[in-house]
């Protein structure tokens, strides 16, 4: 007989080196979080650099 077949997940018993809380950040989660500062600040600064060009064009 497997461990799952006697799971029971309404029971209070945790296994011993159970832990709530979890360690570290998901690595897909670190990647989108990264690409998504990267593509912010690229989009950031374009529009940055079309408002100054304007401003130098009037």
């Amino acid at each position: 007989m497997s461990d799952s077949e006697n799971y029971d997940p309404l029971s209070p018993a945790r296994p011993k080196k159970y832990d709530p809380q979890e360690k570290k950040m998901p690595r897909g989660l670190v990647i989108r979080l990264f690409a998504y500062l990267v593509a912010g600040h690229v989009i950031a600064g374009f529009l940055y650099l079309l408002f100054a060009v304007g401003m130098h064009n009037q």
